[in-house]
């Protein structure tokens, strides 16, 4: 009797434990449901309808993906944020990795680090509000100590050679501390014997860093790989205070054509079909890059 009274306590335990779950987690459930798998059916729905929030939708089967094939627009927007992307990333990655190295091997104060994460509590907006007026060709400091070194001033949002790298290298500005962290913390789970072991078999710095450090740091590089890219996929709040998608579209981001369709055209419709696009497109480059990079596994067992 007192062994099958423990084992139904147990179980009651176990009933009571899931109650208790499944109230901590309802929340979190609604939330997902309301605004994130709804409005994805939602938008999946309407990429198959002409719609435009004063009629109601008509349902158009693939009209919208044929015209989506064959806009010119829409390839440009595409090709324009693959640009932002891997400038984007690449710079990012390659500076993030850098300081968390450089933030293990040289000090690990706290007040650094949050130093280093600053610029990541400002929001996108007052970022590129902010460097909009430091590389103002007339007013701004940024082009003014240009001028004063004696070069000619650069219109850095204002040309369409430069509005990319200067949109990306604002990003890279306000995220690049919080990528460092990241990377710093999966540089801290790696032991420091295997480090010893490399020294004393002659390894330098940079041998131990190509052999030890980024091996073992796959897996969190490759998350940060994959936010990196699904974030810099969706820019679009830096691009629209600063230009809005100019000069003559040369940063018409795909984000951005996608809202001007939707909010300036009324083609609600159409605007859901280039979201999906961008939707799979994101879906398949996670794939691709998880796989390739093996992100689930580690070589620490």
């Amino acid at each position: 009797m007192p062994i099958a009274a423990a084992g139904a306590g147990k179980r009651n335990s176990r009933r009571g434990d899931g109650r208790l779950a499944w109230i901590f987690i309802t929340p979190a459930l609604l939330g997902f449901a309301v605004f994130l798998l709804w409005p994805t059916l939602r938008g999946i729905y309407l990429s198959f309808t002409s719609f435009n929030l004063l009629t109601p939708a008509k349902w158009v089967g693939l009209d919208n993906y044929e015209r989506m094939a064959n806009d010119p627009i829409f390839w440009d927007s595409l090709q324009t944020t693959v640009y932002y992307v891997v400038l984007n990333v690449g710079v990012q990655t390659v500076l993030a990795l850098v300081i968390a190295v450089l933030m293990q091997r040289l000090t690990r104060s706290a007040l650094l680090r949050g130093m280093v994460l600053t610029p990541y509590l400002v929001s996108n907006v007052v970022a590129g509000i902010v460097w909009l007026w430091v590389l103002d060709t007339q007013f701004g400091v940024g082009n003014q100590l240009i001028g004063a070194l004696g070069f000619n001033r650069v219109a850095f949002f204002g040309s369409e050679e430069w509005v990319i790298p200067t949109l990306a290298l604002v990003n890279v500005w306000r995220h690049v501390g919080y990528t460092a962290l990241l990377l710093f913390a999966g540089l801290q789970m790696i032991p420091g014997t295997l480090y010893e072991a490399a020294r004393i078999d002659g390894a330098n710095e940079w041998r131990m860093f190509w052999r030890i450090s980024i091996p073992l740091l796959r897996p969190v590089l490759s998350l940060v790989l994959i936010m990196s890219i699904i974030g810099s996929f969706q820019v679009f709040d830096s691009v629209s205070v600063t230009t809005g998608g100019g000069p003559a579209n040369a940063s018409n981001v795909l984000q951005m054509y996608i809202y001007n369709t939707a909010f300036s055209r009324f083609q609600f419709g159409y605007a859901s079909a280039l979201s999906v696009a961008l939707l799979v497109v994101l879906g398949l480059i996670t794939f691709v890059q998880y796989r390739l990079t093996r992100a689930g596994e580690t070589d620490l067992d």
